[in-house]
């Protein structure tokens, strides 16, 4: 009969001003690029990184827990292997990823919908933010062509 071996799966949570560093380090032990994913829940954004020991069956998931418009740098350039994985995180979250080695610009899936799997809510948020936005550039501009007459 063989030998079954499941060892525990490891789960890290950290910052994400740590996670180029813990990114190389686990690089350097050998490690591999197994899954990449992002997640909404209770109000943030979870991007799991999942890295595989193809000796010892292991699993070390490094987690970080990131608000929705706060930008995320690229692991492209230590594990080219993620482009895929991040450019599905920015078209389905709207993940703000950034420098990728190869962005898709959100044509990966080639879907009509923006970030389809980010609740509508925060959708509508980032719009009426967007709007006000907007409204406050146009009025800084009539304000500077008024005092220009």
């Amino acid at each position: 009969m063989s030998k079954v071996i499941c060892p525990p799966n490891v789960l890290e949570e950290i910052r994400l001003d740590e996670l180029l560093k813990r990114v190389i380090e686990l690089k350097h032990e050998g490690l591999r690029l197994a899954q990449a994913c992002a997640a909404y829940a209770q109000g943030k954004l979870e991007l799991s990184y999942s890295f595989a020991n193809d000796e010892t069956y292991e699993l070390t998931t490094l987690r970080v827990i990131a608000d929705v418009d706060e930008e995320v740098p690229s692991i492209t350039e230590i594990i080219p292997a993620a482009v895929f994985y991040e450019n599905e995180m920015k078209e389905m979250f709207d993940v703000k990823i950034q420098q990728l080695s190869l962005d898709y610009d959100k044509k990966l899936y080639r879907i009509e919908e923006d970030a389809p799997l980010l609740p509508e809510s925060v959708k509508e948020e980032r719009r009426a933010a967007a709007a006000a936005n907007e409204a406050a550039q146009a009025a800084e501009e009539e304000k500077k062509e008024e005092a220009q007459d």
